[in-house]
């Protein structure tokens, strides 16, 4: 089945000297680097997703800003398609389920973040529209959270969120390392 790979809101706001750091922003980056180069070595389907915040009071990934950039690991190249959301979803008000029909992909190779955010959104509704998902963990990050006035790290949240990807035999997505992955293939 043809597959296409989603590299979700890497921009730079998300990275040191940005505007809202994660957790780990660096080594996922160089990890979806990694993935990213073995795609296009494979001629496969390619698709950036973009996160552009229009809503009032946004601080991070304001339009025409250097934040809301694609950060310079996963930089697009020609023929590679980016398509610009404005939710967490990234199928929700975008041509992206539009396009991966057109093309006739099947299965999703997905890395991005914020791993309990947009990452998450994306691969629920993914599955709720028919994709087989596979999620490259550790090409994902997050931030600490705080719930009921306690701190929560980033490292639990991307656990427990890749983990609830797995629940009931995978249901959501397959969830590998790079390493894995790329051995795998």
């Amino acid at each position: 089945m043809k597959e296409a790979f989603l590299i979700i809101d890497i921009q730079n706001d998300y990275f040191p000297d940005g505007k809202h750091i994660l957790s780990g922003s660096e080594q996922a980056g160089r990890n979806a680097c990694k993935v990213l180069e073995y795609v296009r070595s494979k001629k496969n389907e390619i698709i950036h997703i973009q996160h552009l915040s229009v809503n009032e009071g946004a601080d991070f990934f304001l339009p025409d800003t250097y934040g809301a950039e694609i950060n310079a690991f996963v930089q697009p190249v020609e023929g590679e398609r980016i398509i610009i959301k404005n939710y967490p979803n990234s199928f929700r008000n975008t041509d992206l389920l539009a396009h991966l029909q057109k093309k006739g992909i099947k299965n999703l190779i997905i890395c991005g973040m914020m791993t309990d955010v947009c990452v998450d959104a994306t691969v629920r509704a993914a599955m709720d529209l028919g994709f087989k998902t596979t999620v490259i963990g550790d090409a994902c990050a997050t931030e600490n959270r705080e719930l009921y006035g306690e701190a929560i790290n980033a490292k639990e949240i991307h656990s427990s969120y890749l983990a609830g990807f797995t629940a009931l035999g995978n249901l959501y997505a397959n969830v590998m390392s790079t390493e894995e992955f790329l051995k795998e293939r």
